[in-house]
């Protein structure tokens, strides 16, 4: 019953907010700046929401061009009173006045910012919004003098994206359809390439699949894990995915492997989800199973073979030949494969981002999550997907969930990427010079 009732809200609710947009659009000829310009006048909340489904109508019409000049006017037309700025801080210097630090804070923030908050207020909007932001990015490649829009979009939507807003719920094969055709569509790190494939990991008890929603945009996942339950640590996503893989009895259950974790908006592109989800996500797993004791990734190293194929071209000959041929090697070969993980744990571990941490984002990721890389995988994803970017290669980081605060502090103090004592014996003993 207490579905149905749900279902049924949800259903009016969607249909209000389709009849509210059609309402917006086909009546109100006025100009975007028009509609802008009055929305940011004292209006009472009817008139200010009708204003604002109307211009958010006229916008989703609009064409590439016109969103383009849209922005334009945006950054030039709402921006902040830079004279008047200057002014209210050489008062507030002069008498410290109470009344003019309000003014003050209320001038230093841009026009669009408020113009934002309104339109914000009707229902379906927030969706509207991350979709405008999209746009934006888009333009903002020929455009960079847009990036001050940017900044506000940011501002506000991670304060309305906050982890106390979001809920985290369960994917499982009796979800909505909608929801499940957009986990199949969202997938960014293994590709579900059937219902088939994406029953194997939702159905079995030993697969798990999380997901965090927001209220204003209760049909569309922010962000997701999948998360295979094992009898030890994964080493690649063959097994994990295998389809004739035996479902894994709860008795004999000890670890979760988070193999993938995807983003699903590309407008809260720099909005952080994935730290809150996973530690969320072991909390709960933890509290179901008490059996589970350990909890890793199965991690893709993204950037590992453009990053190695630049290495080779300052290496000796020799040497060169050597990396080429593990690079290359698909085959069972020890001294290939030991190669291979050894180039790889100096790629996590060495190769440093211009601005700061490791140069792999994945790795950025976990250890400022306070993950410990914990071991490197030839061959463990030999996909065509997987050869391409990092060799067949994948890792596992380990939530130690003692030790997160000590890692997250001397990955954020000092840039100490924890690793664990085989992976340092690794590198200490292997001979190739390293870039």
């Amino acid at each position: 019953m207490q579905l149905i009732q749900s279902t049924y809200l949800t259903d009016l609710l969607a249909t209000i907010t389709q009849r509210n947009r059609a309402d917006g659009r086909a009546t109100d000829t006025r100009s975007a700046r028009e509609l802008c310009d009055l929305l940011l006048t004292d209006l009472g909340d009817v008139s200010s929401n009708k204003m604002s489904r109307a211009l958010l109508a006229k916008y989703r019409d609009m064409e590439p061009a016109a969103k383009r000049a849209f922005f334009d006017m945006l950054a030039d037309h709402y921006d902040i009173d830079g004279d008047r700025l200057t002014q209210l801080v050489a008062d507030y210097t002069r008498d410290r006045d109470p009344d003019v630090l309000a003014a003050l804070t209320a001038c230093a923030e841009p026009r669009r910012q408020e113009l934002f908050r309104r339109l914000n207020r009707v229902p379906g909007a927030t969706a509207d919004l991350v979709a405008m932001r999209c746009d934006l990015l888009a333009a903002m490649k020929d455009a960079p003098r847009l990036a001050v829009i940017d900044h506000d979009f940011l501002h506000l939507f991670r304060s309305w994206f906050n982890q106390g807003f979001l809920v985290l719920r369960r994917i499982n094969w009796d979800s909505p359809a909608s929801i499940l055709e957009k986990i199949i569509a969202y997938e960014a790190v293994h590709a579900i390439d059937s219902w088939d494939d994406l029953r194997r990991r939702l159905l079995p008890e030993d697969r798990r699949c999380y997901a965090y929603f927001h209220p204003a945009m209760p049909e569309e996942p922010l962000i997701f894990v999948e998360v295979a339950l094992t009898d030890g640590i994964a080493g690649n996503i063959q097994a994990v995915l295998a389809e004739d893989r035996p479902a894994l009895p709860a008795r004999q259950i000890n670890t979760a492997v988070f193999y993938s974790i995807s983003n699903c908006q590309k407008g809260l592109r720099g909005i952080s989800f994935g730290n809150s989800l996973i530690k969320q996500v072991v909390e709960d797993l933890k509290a179901a199973m008490p059996g589970l004791t350990t909890f890793v990734t199965l991690s893709p190293v993204p950037g590992f073979r453009r990053w190695a194929e630049t290495a080779l071209e300052d290496l000796p000959e020799e040497e060169a030949r050597t990396l080429r041929s593990a690079l290359d090697d698909t085959s069972d070969d020890p001294a290939a494969a030991r190669t291979l993980r050894a180039q790889v744990a100096h790629y996590l571990i060495a190769a440093k981002h211009p601005r700061g941490g490791p140069l792999d984002p994945v790795a950025r990721f976990h250890l400022g999550n306070g993950a410990l890389l914990h071991e490197v995988h030839a061959g463990a994803d030999i996909s065509p997907n997987g050869l391409r970017q990092s060799c067949g290669a994948m890792v596992n980081y380990l939530y130690d969930l003692n030790q997160i605060d000590r890692n997250i502090e001397g990955y954020s103090t000092s840039g100490t990427v924890a690793h664990a004592r085989p992976l340092a014996n690794l590198l200490k003993t292997h001979t190739l010079s390293r870039s």
